[in-house]
């Protein structure tokens, strides 16, 4: 794994946590403070994350992976959380405020892409931790990998499973590669479920209110 690649990761992790502070901090009213909780916590792990990047060790590495796999796991719980909090909050009338709601559903809905690329891009490719998840596993089946011939040293990057995430968000399918194993289809599933969510009930209710 290139350097440039778990940079680019990296960055998108930061955004996703950023977006998060966009919207608790747009509608704080309605969060509690756990949040805060929440979101202090994903910094610190992120920073662990970044510290322990080049430990070589058998056991740093274990922890390392495990560390990944909670960060991005937290933050997925934290952005599907967010979108029900909004939700609910919409329903009982204590968001009234188009902007207010649409960059909610924004914030939310990008955050989805990026965690579900950091998803894909972990249990199919080395990921943060630059370590697969199993030695045989395969997850994705990419159109390259079906021209072997002609993409002899092709191997998927994170913008390749990125791309992937934004395909799926916006029409739940992607042409670019197929889900293999039974946690790749899950969680694609879960991730059309939520932009779905986003774009049908919030941004929809936000355009009305807008309007």
């Amino acid at each position: 794994m290139q350097k440039s690649e778990l940079i680019q990761a990296q960055i998108a992790l930061v955004v996703a946590i950023a977006l998060q502070v966009v919207v608790w901090r747009i509608n704080h009213q309605v969060f509690s403070d756990f949040q805060y909780v929440v979101i202090i916590t994903e910094i610190a792990l992120a920073l662990l994350l970044g510290l322990t990047a080049n430990v070589r060790s058998l056991h740093g590495r274990a922890l390392q992976h495990t560390t990944a796999t909670i960060l991005i796991g937290l933050v997925t719980l934290a952005n599907f959380a967010s979108l029900a909090v909004v939700i609910y909050a919409l329903i009982q009338g204590q968001i009234t405020g188009g902007t207010a709601l649409l960059g909610s559903a924004i914030a939310i809905f990008f955050t989805n892409i990026i965690v579900y690329a950091l998803w894909y891009w972990e249990i199919d490719s080395p990921g943060l931790t630059n370590r697969r998840w199993t030695k045989s596993d395969k997850d994705f089946q990419f159109t390259q990998q079906n021209h072997p011939a002609e993409f002899a040293e092709w191997k998927p990057k994170f913008v390749d499973y990125l791309y992937i995430s934004v395909i799926n968000s916006l029409n739940g399918a992607t042409g670019s590669a197929s889900p293999l194993t039974g946690h790749a289809k899950m969680l694609m599933a879960t991730q059309a479920l939520i932009s779905i969510l986003t774009l049908a009930l919030v941004v929809a209710r936000s355009v009305g209110i807008l309007g």
